[in-house]
């Protein structure tokens, strides 16, 4: 008779040690540093749910906590911690035992809700039940309210998604690669057309459920839909992301395009990047998204052909500006708003409080401090009243060393001037 031996099964302790070196392969509503944070996230277990928290009135921003039905995956990508090659002690959480975890770790971080995710077990269906049985026990049987980001898997039954919309608030696929190539050669199980179909099924769902609540009163998915590219795993330009996300918010109306810097794992495969990608890259890639979303920039302005990739030392308003020096400097008691918002160092905040305030005086640099307009980037770009002090630096090469910053530390909803994301 053939010896073997059996393990036992993973321990609490073993099974959140094994949670929080995986979140760091999947992002759900903060940027690709949220794992410096994992390790708080997790409280010991209880023998009973925690109390209600109160309801949310909108969704977690940074750090949410997340929790993984099983680590158990069926699928091999190769970039991902989970896959099935990866020789590590493996779990899959009951619908019960996944509740009760993830009302834990929600309740701890009442402001943050919970990111409910998993590996591909078995398969997307099973998978994906677990998730909306979870969801069902927490907000049937335990009375949670408060805000819940599910994931689903790729090539889930459209019946399983709509039930999952109806208990999650932000439902998510992750599209993970910027080229359908790629799929074949590091994720094989995996293809575009199995993350797209679902991804299309949630925006086709939400747009028609728009304003129609269930017997519990909730939304379907009322924070939208996201999904995550990784970003470096195919040596892929910043371009080629950008591209991909523009198309995604167009096609989808995602709420949000999270970009993860690619990992190197502790095993070397050919086709794989031989180091990780730098966070900065991700940091420099979120700017980016941002000001394609809010401040009317176009992937062709922030990246186009003769360069694209988003450089280390400035942020992506500053890079275009300087490849756009003809357009400046500009008066700032006359240009429109969409001209401001392309000026260094301003904000949404600070153009409309330029646009009130010359409707009442003449601006001035003087006055300009006073309404705490940051001038330190912008001088460089306006006139006031005709008079500018950027001294001779907008036709000089010294402007780049005066407006480039070394990549930060920031959260992704930190003010940060050198982005020209905050006022």
């Amino acid at each position: 008779m053939a010896a073997f031996i059996r393990r036992e099964p993973l321990s609490w302790e073993e099974k959140l040690q094994d949670m929080r070196e995986s979140a760091r392969f999947d992002v759900g509503d903060g940027d690709a540093d949220a794992e410096n944070a994992i390790a708080e996230q997790f409280p010991p277990r209880t023998s009973a749910p925690p109390a209600r928290p109160s309801s949310l009135q909108r969704p977690p921003l940074i750090k949410q906590p997340k929790v993984f039905v099983s680590n158990d995956c069926a699928f091999n990508c190769s970039y991902c911690g989970c896959r099935c090659s990866r020789s590590r002690p493996r779990y899959t959480n009951s619908p019960e035992e996944m509740a009760r975890l993830s009302l834990s770790a929600a309740c701890n971080h009442p402001h943050r809700g919970v990111f409910i995710t998993s590996a591909v077990c078995r398969n997307a269906d099973y998978t994906e039940e677990m998730i909306v049985e979870t969801m069902r026990l927490m907000r049937e049987k335990y009375g949670y309210t408060g805000y819940i980001h599910a994931k689903i898997m790729p090539g889930a039954d459209p019946a399983l998604i709509e039930q999952a919309g109806w208990l999650a608030d932000r439902l998510s696929v992750n599209i993970e690669l910027p080229h359908s190539d790629g799929y074949a050669v590091i994720a094989r199980q995996k293809t575009r057309r199995s993350i797209l179909a679902p991804m299309g099924g949630i925006s086709r769902m939400i747009r028609e459920r728009q304003g129609e609540r269930n017997d519990k009163g909730r939304l379907f998915a009322g924070a939208g839909q996201t999904t995550q590219l990784i970003v470096g795993a195919m040596n892929e330009n910043d371009r080629a992301s950008l591209r991909l996300a523009e198309a995604l918010y167009q096609k989808y109306r995602l709420r949000r395009v999270y970009y993860s810097a690619f990992g190197a794992g502790d095993e070397a495969f050919d086709f794989l990047p031989s180091v990780s990608t730098p966070k900065w890259r991700s940091r420099r890639l979120y700017q980016a998204d941002r000001l394609m979303q809010l401040y009317g920039f176009s992937m062709e302005e922030l990246t186009p052909e003769e360069a694209p990739n988003l450089p280390m030392d400035l942020d992506p308003k500053s890079a275009w500006a300087l490849r756009h020096r003809e357009q400046f400097p500009i008066e700032i008691n006359r240009a429109d708003f969409e001209m401001l918002l392309r000026v260094p160092g301003l904000g949404i905040t600070s153009a409309k409080r330029i646009l009130h305030a010359r409707r009442l005086h003449t601006l001035t640099p003087e006055l300009l401090r006073q309404l705490k307009i940051p001038l330190a980037r912008a001088k460089y770009f306006i006139t006031c009243n005709g008079r500018y002090e950027g001294g001779l630096l907008l036709d000089s090469f010294n402007l780049r060393q005066q407006l480039a910053a070394p990549p930060i530390q920031l959260s992704l909803y930190e003010e940060f001037p050198g982005a020209g994301l905050s006022s």
